[in-house]
């Protein structure tokens, strides 16, 4: 096992590796921009390292100053958490050439998943069903026009590289789609670096259902049941459940068994996501796979009871899983309610400011995840997050329940937060009955 690792991230996903790490007896290093100097966490941390101003791009994006406060430490390992430069194949590289361990897989493995063109070719190849796509990159919008109109409309035009939802349109017609290519390549070059872009057929009313895997370094992989995402709004997650409510059982153990497929096809190893869109009849498709912890991984941790901090960790230390398949066995129902800093009265404007009033919720069944208190003043220029709240019982039914106490108790001012959406949510007919989609939301609220 490692004995000094670095964080290069912060917030509660910072504070989540810390915890995991101290529980395994290994040092912590936190990196840290000045706007996150009274971080509470960094005083959990054997050791913190400013390395620039508040703007991500002067800190926590800059791969030179995190190798350099690693290298100071003499740290054994970096872990990236989500988000920055988690999925930043560059920075793995420049990670192992210092001699310094990248938790998380190999570059050449980001790389080939990372590009979802490639990874599609890749789950082809692993006979794993794709959507209806371009089969490669557009070159002439021309082409695109001619394919979309073949398919039928709706399509999606996405970016080839990134995620967070980002160069995602979806289109219903060619007057529309001729803006979109561009509009698409435009966000995509500016978020990604990279301008391509591809077409595939919307899957319209459909369920976003992704798996977690794990893979260690003797080729074993690893998955720990799947995840329901499909409360989202402008491509981003919101709400998540496990299992998912529109799954009988038959789907779920083929879903899982695709992505364990196209994990071992790309020789992957520590922890990673596998994303699908199932369809009203039940059919799945691969959509990409995050070759990173996901946000949402304490939904998975609360059913199966494995620590996937740590596993993850273990995995890049070069240990061997002395678990089988057979040994994870997903337990009950678990929820988890992304309390984000964002007005969805208004568009989901974001709300950052001054928290004056923090009151978590808490009981049996009940995790939050957060590292905010009263008196912490949310910056405009990192991500929204605040908390993540998750609660366990032994029924989907009991879960909502526990959650709609949760919600009721949970206090957070003056900022506007995404609670009050969710005490809605969690009281709809359609969402009681698990009849959601990707498009609830939007279409509800």
């Amino acid at each position: 096992m490692f004995s000094r690792v670095l964080i290069a991230n912060r917030g509660e996903i910072a504070l989540r590796i810390l915890r995991a790490c101290k529980e395994l007896g290994i040092q912590t290093i936190c990196v840290f921009s000045e706007e996150d100097r009274e971080a509470p966490y960094l005083r959990l941390a054997d050791r913190a390292v400013c390395i620039g101003p508040g703007p991500a791009g002067e800190s926590y994006l800059k791969i030179d100053r995190i190798i350099a406060a690693a290298e100071v430490a003499n740290v054994d390992a970096i872990h990236p958490g989500y988000g920055f430069l988690a999925e930043n194949a560059q920075f793995a590289d420049a990670c192992r050439d210092s001699k310094i361990e990248f938790i998380g897989p190999d570059a050449q493995s980001m790389r080939l998943l990372g590009d979802k063109i490639a990874a599609k070719k890749l789950a082809r190849k692993s006979k794993v069903p794709t959507i209806p796509w371009t089969e490669g990159a557009i070159e002439d919008d021309g082409d695109a026009i001619r394919w979309a109109a073949e398919v039928g409309y709706p399509v999606m035009v996405k970016a080839a590289a990134g995620g967070g939802g980002r160069g995602i349109r979806l289109v219903h017609n060619e007057a529309t789609l001729r803006h979109s290519l561009l509009a698409a390549r435009t966000e995509a070059q500016a978020a990604f670096k990279s301008a391509d872009i591809y077409l595939e057929k919307a899957i319209e009313a459909a369920r976003h259902v992704e798996v977690q895997i794990m893979g260690d370094r003797a080729g074993n992989v690893l998955h720990f049941g799947e995840r329901d995402c499909s409360l989202q709004r402008r491509h981003q997650k919101l709400i998540e459940e496990s299992p998912s409510p529109g799954l009988n059982s038959r789907t779920r153990e083929e879903l899982c068994k695709a992505a364990v497929r196209l994990a071992r096809a790309a020789s992957y190893h520590s922890a990673g996501t596998v994303e699908f869109l199932v369809d009203k009849r039940g059919r799945f498709y691969f959509l990409e796979m995050n070759t990173r912890i996901q946000v949402e991984h304490p939904v998975t941790e609360m059913v199966t009871g494995y620590d996937l901090l740590k596993w993850q960790l273990r995995a890049a230390a070069g240990e061997t899983f002395s678990m089988r398949q057979r040994d994870i066995q997903p337990q009950g129902s678990a929820i988890e309610c992304r309390i984000n800093a964002e007005d969805p009265a208004h568009n989901f404007r974001p709300s950052p400011g001054l928290i004056t009033q923090f009151y978590p919720p808490g009981g049996p069944g009940v995790r939050l995840d957060t590292c905010a208190y009263a008196g912490l003043n949310i910056s405009p220029r990192y991500d929204s997050l605040i908390a993540k709240l998750i609660v366990h019982r032994p029924t989907r039914a009991e879960a909502i329940t526990c959650m709609q106490r949760c919600l009721e108790e949970f206090i957070i001012e003056p900022v506007k937060t995404t609670i009050p959406l969710f005490r809605e949510i969690f009281t709809h007919t359609r969402f009681l009955k698990g009849d959601i989609d990707t498009g609830f939301i939007e279409r509800t609220w």
